[in-house]
């Protein structure tokens, strides 16, 4: 039995959610998101809720899906009304990065600046001293595949512990080569 699936899911003031062909629609003032439903799974749209319903108690598969759905609606329902955000480090002598429109500029090391395309419902802000981004979306799973991707072009390295990492992330250290005695 899921518990997760079986919480109702509350619609905030000014979220509007459609169900038609086992798609669900969210808009609300920070975006809009679509989920296209599982075939075992259904939902029940009320005025200021969502609950999801499943045959959980003969199906195995249905009752995974149950608690699924239910999590990436919240979500979904959360990013059109509030919104996600992510912040990246940037940690180095000369690493720094710009937004020019939806590119973002890294300098990371390399002979040369990485040119880093925002995908369309991302947005980046630079803070600090040019070595902060904060990445904003209305969909948590796009913000958090681009913030991975970005991540990707250069992983914080065990050594000096210098590269793009997570705000709270900690880079396990190793020693280095030691001189012979």
């Amino acid at each position: 039995m899921s518990r997760v699936g079986k919480r109702p899911i509350a619609i905030p003031k000014g979220v509007e959610v459609k169900y038609t062909d086992r798609v669900v629609h969210v808009k609300g003032p920070k975006g809009q998101n679509e989920f296209q439903m599982p075939p075992l799974v259904d939902i029940e749209v009320a005025p200021a809720e969502i609950r999801v319903n499943a045959d959980y108690l003969n199906d195995v598969r249905a009752r995974t899906l149950m608690g699924t759905v239910q999590a990436c609606l919240a979500n979904m329902v959360e990013g059109v009304s509030k919104g996600f955000s992510k912040r990246l480090q940037l940690v180095g002598v000369g690493y720094r990065a710009q937004v020019q429109g939806q590119n973002l500029e890294l300098q990371l090391g390399f002979s040369h600046p990485v040119r880093f395309a925002l995908p369309g419902g991302v947005k980046a802000q630079i803070e600090g001293n040019n070595n902060q981004i904060v990445l904003s979306s209305h969909d948590n799973v796009l913000l958090g595949q681009t913030a991975a991707t970005i991540r990707a072009i250069r992983p914080p390295e065990p050594y000096q512990g210098k590269g793009v990492m997570y705000e709270n992330e900690r880079v396990r250290r190793k020693a280095g080569k030691t001189g012979k005695k």
